[in-house]
């Protein structure tokens, strides 16, 4: 019997990877074995036909960031003509726009913006709050590191000061490869992975439920994306604050880093492998925003059971020159062909309601 022969059958039991299974599987699997296992993972998980999705807005406060990163094509530098933050009353017309269209929260997320205090972050959730009735989720690790530094103060007191401002959730971004090796040459000015993992736990530890992401295929290796996702699952273990995993592809248009994107068999590979591997997180989002609508609604075939935002608004990998939509009456026609019923949730999987074609 080969070593993947009984990765497989150790798989088809249900019983836990370790990392050397997982890395067996992601380099010798072929894809549709890997779909296959994956999708019985999720219907363990999941086994009603249903696939969710959330309508919010994905609101970049500013593209003002001193990080840097290799691979952003959406930051511009301290003093950049181009540099911006956003105005109340911008801020105001697009929540509201967001609530008219359904919408339930949104993603508040920029960058790590050296002139912005912590009272900066409060007032801005503060005013979101005494204007409107809608969930934020907000303010990446790196971001509530940087904030905290900044201000002189833990991160249990930044998070603490920002959720008596109003903030509701925190996104998974800025984990690209949990892996410091990797960070140091795609972030090398972003926090590290054990600062991210912190925020995190921290996080959990006060009551606030996160989600957690890995961007993928740029100068990782196979051996890097194992580590990411065991770093998860091992905190995972510890918490159960992570709500859902997010993987999705670099975007190489546009960035400092020049690599070949990787193709829609890798990333359904490395979705289904997540699935199976991270068998304590309850929900797998499908990237349609990075891959496209078609290998989204093949995904949920390969272990995912969520299609994500309608995302009224998105600019971060539209920077990178990727730019697909996806309405909601287009979601729930994706979501129907597939053979699944359509359902609206909020952002801590709660079912709202099952969601009409209409837009």
């Amino acid at each position: 019997m080969t070593a993947l022969h009984r990765v497989l059958e150790k798989a088809e039991a249900g019983t836990r990877l370790d990392p050397e299974d997982a890395r067996l599987l992601l380099e010798e699997a072929d894809l549709l074995t890997l779909g296959r296992l994956a999708h019985r993972s999720r219907l363990f998980h999941h086994p009603e036909p249903l696939v969710t999705f959330v309508i919010d807005r994905n609101i970049n406060y500013t593209n003002i960031c001193v990080s840097g990163c290799r691979f952003c094509a959406f930051f511009r530098p301290p003093g950049h003509a181009e540099g911006y933050v956003v105005s109340r009353e911008t801020l105001r017309e697009k929540i509201r726009e967001t609530l008219d269209l359904g919408g339930t929260q949104i993603l508040l997320q920029g960058g790590m913006h050296p002139d912005l205090g912590i009272d900066y972050y409060r007032d801005l959730l503060e005013f979101i709050h005494r204007e409107f009735d809608i969930h934020v989720h907000g303010f990446s690790p790196p971001e509530i590191a940087f904030i905290a530094k900044s201000a002189g103060l833990t991160l249990a007191e930044t998070l603490k000061a920002l959720m008596d401002a109003g903030l509701g959730s925190i996104p998974g971004g800025g984990a690209e490869i949990l892996v410091d090796e990797v960070r140091a040459r795609v972030s090398p000015h972003k926090c590290s992975a054990g600062e991210w993992l912190a925020v995190m736990e921290t996080a959990h530890g006060l009551g606030l439920r996160t989600t957690a992401t890995m961007m993928f295929g740029h100068l990782e290796r196979p051996r890097d994306i194992v580590r990411h996702l065991d770093e998860i699952r091992r905190l995972q273990d510890r918490t159960g604050g992570f709500t859902a995993f997010i993987p999705w592809t670099f975007q190489p248009a546009n960035t400092a880093i020049s690599v070949a994107p990787r193709t829609s068999a890798e990333y359904l590979k490395v979705l289904a492998l997540s699935r199976i591997y991270l068998d304590n997180v309850p929900n797998l989002q499908a990237s349609w925003v990075t891959q496209g609508p078609k290998i989204a609604q093949t995904a949920l075939a390969f272990g995912a059971n969520d299609l994500g935002s309608t995302m009224i608004e998105e600019n971060v990998v539209a920077a990178a020159g990727v730019a697909f939509r996806l309405p909601k009456s287009e979601m729930v026609r994706l979501i129907r062909s597939a053979g699944f019923e359509a359902v609206q949730r909020d952002c801590f999987y709660t079912h709202l309601k099952t969601a009409s074609p209409s837009p």
